[in-house]
């Protein structure tokens, strides 16, 4: 599976009512550490079906990033069944990554 592009339009179908997991990477292009991360998100992605991965950019997505708080990047969320169940600030190592969405 590939990473998936987040916006206020899609949010709700590709998070919000996912049958799966989902981790959702709100970050930015200027970002460093952003960027440094997305080659991990990015084979994570592509190593499995159990779970999906949503990058939300919060210089273009500003209301979205709002309503959920963001105040630093990178900021993952994984949401289940709709619903928060972990969030870390800051470039994250594969395995906590893993662990937060409950597939190792």
């Amino acid at each position: 599976m590939n990473i998936i592009e987040g916006s206020q339009e899609n949010f709700e179908k590709e998070v919000l009512r996912a049958n799966v997991p989902v981790l959702v990477d709100f970050n930015a292009s200027w970002c460093p550490p952003c960027r440094a991360l997305h080659p991990t998100l990015e084979a994570m992605a592509a190593d499995s079906d159990d779970y999906k991965i949503v990058t939300v950019d919060v210089d273009s997505e500003k209301a979205l990033a709002a309503s959920y708080d963001i105040s630093s990047i990178p900021c993952l969320i994984v949401f289940k069944d709709g619903v928060e169940t972990d969030r870390r600030i800051g470039l994250q190592p594969r395995k906590r990554l893993e662990k937060m969405l409950g597939v190792r």
